[in-house]
């Protein structure tokens, strides 16, 4: 064990997670990417230093993967760079205090249950950060993955775990003095180290296969799907006074230059119409006028765009979310909204997955509100929707589960509205925030997933790009790349499907994991308690 450097585990576990993410080729890599980290707690000289070294590890991950987030804010960016991987070392340390005390096989069962139950924790509290979920990092390899129908990404995280713990216990590395049980062969342990690879990717195969074989083809009636990706530069030309009447003229030329008699929907990007809407006067609002004429030259058409919208409320109407207007006793709430259009009206539906910092600042951080808005954040925020509504199209063909940006990353989130009848995810993004990074191409790959998760099909619509259509396989079609200006359309079946494991339990395996976790915890507090008594 002395021939090992617990700096350079720390490092080499760092490098090859940011090596096998997306958008890297190099996926294969996940699987021994936590090996050095099984090797620093077995060689760090004290829990001080496997703590450090594991954040070390834990911060080269995040940088290396999620460094475009400063291209949108910097101190934003830099403060989750820096307290993400600190979360991420909890349950690393929790794993590394109960081997120490109960042995090896409670030790490696308490990682498993403390990793998948902070991953659920980090999707659902009001900090929530989980683009790095690892079983994300299957989203450029959706062939692999065709089970998430059933486990959704915790399937892949514990996969992902699994694996990495057999390498490591078949590599011989662990500390021979710590080790009294018989032991397999190595020829046995590298058996089921291939077992635990191949039998979830030739079940994937079989699925793809099977499912492959009962898609739908489009035919003459099947309706379109039109996309419209305007590329406007959020930092240079978007919200820029002046400019909001040419660009809402472009995106109605870009429309009517694609749509015809089979084209039931058209898709704007996030915030499209680029102005602060009033939602109870909408149809008079003598700015998106030109929509509603657009609409009513296409009667049999639905518009779904991104808007900025708000409502004033007095003080016996105001929600939990109302911000007071200075000086009066009037309310309002704001909204990043996901608006269905015709020409007979609208229907809302209000972002309820709010980036921390920019969009909302949780209850507990209230206290640094000044500060963060000196640095472009948020102390009120927007107005959020706390219960799923599926939006409709005019003519009833599409039910809409709506995504707001990076609310597509939340699996049970958007499994929800599968559930309550949706039969097409539209995601609505503005992903020129990241500039030309790999940030774009993970948002884009991970709505992958869910469109494997639900077995829907995917309309994403994105500002700057990546827009596409993605198939209920996870296979990406038609994308248009960033830094262009596309509309395009795709005849997309509308498909009546008994819905998923995933879509009518969630994610079961982030509960069992966090019973698991719960019981080791006490079980842990117990021993602690009767050792200090017992040397009372």
């Amino acid at each position: 064990m002395n021939r090992f450097s617990p700096v350079i585990c720390s490092i080499l576990a760092g490098l090859l997670l940011y090596a096998a993410w997306p958008v890297s080729p190099f996926t294969f890599l996940i699987f021994v990417a936590l090996v050095p980290l099984f090797l620093l707690d077995e060689i760090a000289r004290s829990s001080k230093q496997f703590f450090w070294l594991t954040y070390l590890a834990l911060l080269i991950w995040n940088i290396g993967t999620t460094w475009w987030i400063c291209n949108s804010t910097v101190p934003g960016g830099i403060a989750a760079i820096v307290l993400n991987p600190l979360l991420m070392c909890i349950p690393w340390v929790g794993f590394h205090n109960l081997k120490k005390r109960f042995g090896r096989l409670i030790g490696y069962i308490s990682l498993v249950a403390f990793w998948l139950s902070f991953e659920y924790i980090h999707l659902n509290w009001d900090l929530s950060w989980p683009w790095l979920t690892l079983g994300n990092v299957f989203a450029t390899h959706p062939g692999w993955v065709q089970w998430y129908e059933y486990t959704g990404t915790s399937g892949g995280t514990l996969w992902v775990l699994l694996v990495n713990l057999s390498i490591f216990q078949c590599l011989g590395l662990v500390n021979k003095a710590n080790v009294h049980a018989v032991q397999p062969t190595r020829a046995h342990r590298w058996f089921w180290v291939a077992a635990d690879v191949a039998l979830p990717l030739v079940l994937s195969f079989l699925m793809q296969r099977y499912y492959s074989g009962r898609q739908p083809m489009s035919n003459s009636e099947t309706p379109d799907v039109v996309i419209v990706q305007p590329n406007i530069d959020p930092w240079d030309e978007k919200f820029v006074a002046g400019k909001e009447e040419g660009e809402l003229r472009e995106l109605i030329v870009l429309s009517e230059r694609e749509i015809d008699s089979a084209t039931v929907l058209v898709v704007w990007p996030e915030t499209a119409i680029p102005v602060a809407v009033n939602e109870d006067s909408m149809r008079n609002n003598y700015f998106i006028q030109p929509v509603w004429d657009f609409l009513k030259r296409h009667p049999r058409l639905d518009l779904l765009t991104g808007i900025e919208g708000f409502r004033f409320f007095d003080s016996a109407h105001r929600t939990s979310y109302s911000q007071s207007i200075p000086n009066t006793n009037r309310f309002y709430d704001a909204y990043n909204s996901a608006v269905l259009m015709d020409s007979n009206g609208f229907q809302p539906y209000h972002k309820s997955k709010l980036v921390p910092g920019p969009e909302i600042l949780p209850s507990f951080l209230r206290f640094m509100g000044s500060w963060f808005e000196k640095f472009g954040g948020t102390t009120g925020g927007y107005a959020r929707q706390d219960e799923r509504t599926v939006l409709r199209t005019a003519n009833h063909t599409y039910v809409i589960a709506p995504a707001v940006c990076y609310e597509s990353i939340y699996g049970e989130f958007m499994s929800k509205y599968i559930r309550y009848g949706a039969n097409l995810i539209v995601i609505i993004t503005n992903d020129g925030w990241w500039r030309n990074t790999s940030g774009y191409k993970q948002h884009e790959f991970y709505a992958r997933l869910r469109s494997i998760e639900t077995r829907t099909w995917v309309a994403r619509s994105a500002n700057t790009g990546v827009s596409c259509f993605i198939d209920p396989l996870g296979n990406v079609l038609d994308a248009h790349p960033y830094n262009t200006t596309a509309t395009f359309r795709l005849p997309v079946p509308v498909e009546s499907h008994a819905p998923t494991f995933y879509v009518r339990n969630g994610d079961i395996i982030s509960k069992v994991a966090m019973i698991f976790a719960i019981l080791l915890v006490f079980w842990d507090i117990i021993v602690i308690i009767k050792s200090r008594l017992g040397r009372a």
